[in-house]
């Protein structure tokens, strides 16, 4: 019986999202890319689910691609670089950008090593938690490659060009400190599982449609127009006032007491 290649577990509101390839190293085949793929769309179904935990089972996040797989089914692998009907993302870009587009916060604890498309998964994050040893690379030129897997949005959201560029030309390897300098993870914690649903736990405090707002507002503005990101502010605003989570945290707040919150009504 193949193994399952992620495991989604439902633990008080949280879900946790777990690649599970550990004797490869949570090397991505294209059973976990389809994997992944549909853990993110049942999710987003799931109004209830306040935040989601990516990691990895064993010894590491993901160590990227693994390429001998992928290429025993080479058909396969060229026709998952088309785009189907009106989506922007093709398969490999849809493995990482699924978790952009989920109306709660996601955040990678990494552990391990991190590679390739490894870390693109991890950038697909709203946060990325890291071991201040962990082994990262964006090593797609070992194999002779650029990073395909939404790569070109969320470095250049993180970092500067030059160090982009600096990193996906040498493909050179850098731990979780160095990650941390660099910008491309949030934080290092000795257990970053823990850190992670500590986070998780913090913003589920929150009304779940403010938390999914403010994911909304700063992704569909960060890079607009000042006249668009007030448009967008106003429409996300007064979307939010009219909901019953809203009136809740300002009963909950008048009456100075923990406030009840319904289930998640943006999307």
């Amino acid at each position: 019986m193949e193994q399952q290649r992620v495991i989604v577990d439902i633990r008080d509101d949280l879900a946790f999202v777990t690649l599970n390839r550990p004797d490869k190293l949570n090397g991505l085949d294209l059973a976990m890319f389809d994997a992944l793929v549909r853990a993110a769309r049942r999710l987003r179904r799931m109004r209830s689910v306040r935040a989601v935990i990516l990691h990895g089972a064993g010894r590491a996040f993901c160590a990227g691609l693994d390429f001998a797989a992928v290429s025993r089914q080479r058909g396969r692998m060229m026709r998952s670089f088309v785009k189907w009907g009106f989506s922007k993302t093709n398969l490999y870009q849809e493995v990482c950008w699924c978790w952009r587009e989920l109306p709660v916060p996601v955040i990678a604890a990494v552990h391990g090593v991190c590679y390739g498309g490894g870390m693109q998964i991890a950038l697909g994050a709203d946060f990325r938690i890291a071991t201040p040893d962990a082994d990262c690379s964006i090593m797609e030129a070992k194999w002779g490659l650029i990073p395909d897997m939404s790569g070109s949005v969320t470095l250049r959201e993180l970092v500067p060009m030059d160090v982009a560029k600096r990193l996906t030309m040498t493909g050179e390897r850098f731990s979780g400190e160095q990650a941390l300098a660099y910008g491309l993870v949030s934080q290092v914690a000795d257990d970053p599982l823990a850190a992670a649903e500590a986070l998780a736990r913090q913003i589920a405090t929150r009304s779940p449609d403010s938390v999914a707002a403010t994911k909304a507002l700063f992704h569909r503005s960060w890079s607009a127009s000042v006249r668009r990101a007030f448009r967008i502010e106003s429409a996300l605003q007064l979307k939010l006032m009219l909901g019953a989570n809203h009136r809740e945290a300002v009963r909950a707040n008048m009456e100075k007491r923990e406030p009840r919150f319904g289930p998640r009504r943006m999307v």
